[in-house]
């Protein structure tokens, strides 16, 4: 990962710290570095200067392919999660049904293997850098009609894919923030611990509404203390061999309140729900799946339904100062639009490849002001967020479709958190 800019305009100048480090492979194909920095320069200056107007009259192609990879795969939530770090599951253990029983068990096996209840309890933040290629890998739409069309894409496994790098910071599961660098673009994203935002180049900043939700990346494998809090709730509902592995799978749902507060007048979360196969052998998270559904009201009868499934594969576990650390993963994006008629159904599926570079724990000076939401944060209850707006445009053109597809039929950017969606565009 290239950390430092080079200064070309002076030979005495000092090289500029990048606040996102850049995967080397980004200049490998390129031998001249001097051509390569200053493309570079010019690729991440010609994203900041845009203008979400100007971006949102752009889109089209490759930059509604990216603005819907950062939108889905770039920051997804958990539904919810223990702020208070216990970790000693054996209390009334006796007293409870036996599928919690065994949850609480597992979850104890796991805290054992990822470093023991001290360690994870001595980590007071942490720090992350890793990268990421995630891509776009098939569309589909019509679905259950004459004319349904589906394009495969090129992915990641075969040379496609946007390539970029993130860097993540962490001072308890509800102070947190990412920075994440995509072919130019950028979205940050964090938590105060009073309210969730996000920030993207073509979309203002806006908070979440209902609580502060932590980030799901954590959970792969690099906040075990998080993720022990999460399923200490949670019933254990079966096994499932993985990767030729034996694994219990726990289950957690979304808590009635937390789903209306997430939801509005338009929008209603129906469920979310996560589920953690947990390996028999080794104790360790092997892979970490949720899906949530929720109902887009229409002014007639008709309601829009989306469901979100994300399945991330977990691997490389190395200690870090004593903890199990996942240090890399891939992640299955699925996002399924039904309702209406069956002409109108649609199916987005994407992946994402990433790996960690560097880890580190109890940051000196990592203060709560450095969590702090940008200035122009808007609340969610004045503006509606989470579509795409003005002439976004679907990364496909599906000329055999009949019926009216624009991208907020596409993509649910999280849409959970929207109150508004634009109207059909015809492509």
């Amino acid at each position: 990962m290239r950390k430092l800019c080079p200064n070309f305009d002076r030979e005495d100048g000092l090289d500029t710290v990048l606040e996102v480090p850049i995967p080397e492979e980004m200049f490998s194909t390129n031998k001249n570095s001097h051509r390569s920095w200053q493309s570079m320069k010019s690729w991440v200056k010609s994203s900041a200067r845009r203008s979400p107007e100007s971006m949102a009259a752009l889109f089209g192609g490759k930059n509604t392919e990216i603005q819907l990879l950062l939108g889905v795969v770039g920051a997804p939530l958990i539904p919810m999660v223990k702020v208070e770090n216990d970790h000693n599951v054996n209390r009334n253990i006796k007293d409870q049904p036996i599928e919690a029983s065994m949850a609480k068990y597992i979850v104890k096996q796991y805290v054992a293997a990822v470093g023991g209840e001290k360690a994870l309890n001595s980590i007071d933040s942490m720090y992350a850098m890793g990268k990421v290629k995630m891509g776009l890998t098939e569309f589909c739409s019509g679905e259950g009609g004459l004319n349904n069309k589906v394009v495969k894409v090129k992915n990641s496994r075969n040379g496609g894919g946007e390539v970029g790098g993130f860097v993540l910071w962490q001072k308890r599961s509800e102070l947190w923030c990412l920075e994440l660098l995509v072919s130019g673009c950028k979205i940050s994203a964090g938590s105060d611990g009073k309210v969730a935002w996000r920030q993207t180049p073509w979309h203002h900043s806006h908070a979440s509404r209902g609580p502060p939700r932590p980030l799901r990346r954590f959970f792969q494998g690099l906040d075990p203390s998080s993720t022990a809090n999460l399923f200490s709730d949670s019933v254990c509902v079966g096994e499932k061999t993985i990767n030729d592995e034996d694994c219990f799978i726990l289950r957690i749902e979304a808590e009635s309140s937390s789903l209306r507060a997430r939801s509005s007048s338009n929008v209603e979360i129906i469920r979310h729900t996560v589920w953690g196969h947990f390996s028999q052998k080794t104790g360790l998270l092997v892979q970490l799946e949720d899906s949530h559904l929720l109902r887009i009201k229409s002014p007639g009868n008709d309601s829009v339904y989306w469901e979100t499934s994300m399945e991330s594969s977990i691997q490389d576990y190395r200690n870090v100062e004593g903890i199990s650390v996942a240090h890399a993963g891939k992640t299955w994006v699925s996002l399924f639009r039904f309702g209406e008629n069956s002409d109108s159904h649609s199916r987005t599926r994407m992946e994402e490849v990433w790996t960690i570079e560097e880890v580190d724990f109890n940051i000196k000076g990592l203060s709560t002001d450095c969590f702090l939401p940008p200035s122009d944060l808007k609340k969610e209850e004045e503006e509606g967020c989470g579509f795409y707006e003005g002439n976004a445009r679907l990364p496909f053109k599906i000329r055999a479709v009949p019926s009216r597809i624009s991208a907020s039929k596409v993509v649910a950017v999280d849409v959970d958190d929207s109150d508004e969606s634009e109207d059909d565009e015809d492509l």
